[in-house]
């Protein structure tokens, strides 16, 4: 699990409750699950395999594959970005930044958009590499910044969320919002859609901002922070949120999934689930790993479960991923786990790296990608043992 505590005096008791990789084999009820035999019905393919560099390190940045126009493109916490054909694994471009990156890239409009744990924003050329621009933050940056109707919108560790302006990083705005003095170490990414950005804070809030002014036009709690501890009290929105029509949908740790309406926040449903890494969004269904590592399927519809496994407990799962129908997780052992939608059983399974996952796979139409913590890049198929 890549989220740890920024109060580190509590690390270890966390680490034991959320299952944060101190594990004893002597120990039933705290062990990883052993992995069960089954009949493969899915055949797994590995198309090719790219070094893009150092991986990430103990500081625990927020790098994973991001796609567009026909490359992939990846950080490394040394500052080094590259940039990989998609199709082929050939690496095409490789800019080397000196930067401290904590998140990113992000590669819209001809920019390259990172955030660094010295707390800055810095874009660059996607041709060049040069550096368009710089941007002073108040704190590192964790979550993937967002481009939308010509604004940069960042959010920082602290709390306070970032407008720039994306020709030359000047600031448009800021929205500040306190944190609780102890959270998971992540943030979730900010969300756009139609002139309207939507963030998850680490209380368990839910703000919808003008993307223009940074003007708040509703918030919605989707988890009521409970307990006498701080640590019983903990209820962030760490992973990423998902958007389908006129709906929103997250999920929040020890607290709830739910579905809002996007104009107003409005709740539309909840249901008792917590995770730390997110949602999953195909068509009419929702998919998560809770924070005990069990793998659900949710109609997003009404919040029905379509199917829950245990089979994968305290695993350390990535979140999964929808890849034709087949949902896919990644465990702290590099082993790649493919489920059948419809039944919800196990279909295939294959290690992918003998190194824990840097983030959840990535879909890119038949394709699906994997960035270990040592930087290793590998693409994927799946289809159907004849």
């Amino acid at each position: 699990m890549r989220s740890v505590l920024r109060t580190t005096s509590l690390l270890f008791a966390v680490a034991l409750l959320s299952g944060c990789g101190i594990f004893s084999r002597d120990d039933g009820q705290l062990a990883p699950a052993e992995l069960v035999e089954f009949t493969p019905t899915t055949e797994v393919e590995r198309l090719w395999s790219a070094n893009t560099g150092r991986g990430v390190n103990r500081s625990m940045p927020n790098l994973r594959p991001y796609y567009e126009g026909g490359r992939l493109w990846v950080g490394d916490h040394r500052g080094r970005v590259t940039a990989v054909n998609a199709e082929s694994g050939r690496i095409e471009r490789r800019f080397e930044t000196d930067l401290a990156l904590s998140a990113g890239p992000v590669v819209q409009d001809g920019l390259v958009l990172l955030g660094t744990f010295d707390g800055e924003m810095v874009v660059l050329d996607a041709e060049s590499g040069e550096r368009r621009w710089t941007a002073r933050l108040s704190s590192e940056v964790l979550s993937y910044p967002v481009l939308h109707d010509g604004v940069v919108v960042v959010r920082c560790i602290d709390g306070r969320v970032f407008g720039l302006d994306a020709d030359d990083g000047r600031r448009k705005w800021i929205h500040d919002r306190s944190v609780p003095l102890l959270t998971l170490r992540g943030t979730s990414d900010p969300l756009a859609r139609a002139g309207q950005v939507f963030i998850g804070y680490d209380d368990g809030m839910v703000s919808g901002l003008r993307v223009s002014d940074g003007t708040v036009l509703w918030e919605q709690r989707v988890s009521e922070p409970e307990g006498r501890t701080e640590l019983e009290r903990m209820s962030d929105i760490d992973g990423p949120m998902a958007i389908v029509g006129t709906e929103l949908y997250v999920v929040t740790y020890r607290g709830r999934m739910a579905g809002m309406a996007l104009e107003s926040g409005r709740m539309l449903w909840v249901k008792d689930v917590s995770s730390h890494s997110g949602l999953s969004l195909r068509r009419t269904q929702l998919a998560a790993s809770d924070r005990d590592d069990a793998v659900w399927l949710v109609d997003r519809r009404s919040g029905a479960t379509l199917w829950r496994d245990e089979q994968l407990k305290r695993r350390q799962l990535t979140r999964p991923v929808f890849f034709g129908n087949q949902l896919v997780v990644v465990d702290m052992e590099g082993y790649m786990h493919f489920y059948d939608v419809d039944s919800g059983e196990f279909s295939a399974r294959t290690r992918a790296s003998r190194n824990p996952p840097s983030d959840a796979p990535l879909v890119v139409g038949n394709t699906l990608y994997l960035l270990d913590e040592d930087g290793t890049l590998t693409a994927w198929r799946a289809g159907p043992i004849d």
